[in-house]
């Protein structure tokens, strides 16, 4: 992780408390989760996807569409609720998403989404939790 301080901050051993292996691996070691392999995948009811880290809201249902990457995809976060960084990795460059609240790495952001946005969110099902509207 960058050397930022956010608002929800935790030790690495609190951080592997709180998260599963798998949880840890995407979110605080930027891994990711094979693709088809997360339930959110194929969530379609009325609600909102929270960080797993620290319960920030981060999507709403309606902003979710199919990409037929494998991973749950999104034209537009919550306002305010990520943020994004370069990311050099495997010898490409790409716009990695975190929270905005805890830093934890959800995924990255692609410019070849749907109206009205034209963005793809491409984000770990693992660093998310759903609540399904009342």
């Amino acid at each position: 992780m960058e050397a930022r301080t956010y608002p929800v901050t935790r030790t690495d051993a609190e951080w592997r408390a709180l998260l599963t292996p798998e949880q840890y691996e995407v979110m605080r070691r930027h891994g990711t989760e094979r693709p088809g392999s997360c339930a959110l995948l194929a969530e379609k009811r009325p609600g909102r996807f929270t960080c797993a880290g620290c319960g920030q809201p981060l999507f709403v249902s309606k902003t979710k569409f199919e990409s037929g990457t494998g991973w749950p995809s999104f034209v537009d976060p919550v306002e305010g609720a990520v943020e994004t960084t370069q990311d050099r990795s495997f010898g490409m460059v790409r716009t990695e998403v975190h929270c905005s609240r805890c830093g934890s790495h959800l995924g990255h952001v692609f410019p070849d989404g749907p109206p009205p946005t034209g963005l793809r969110y491409c984000i770990n099902g693992v660093a998310m939790n759903f609540s399904p509207e009342a």
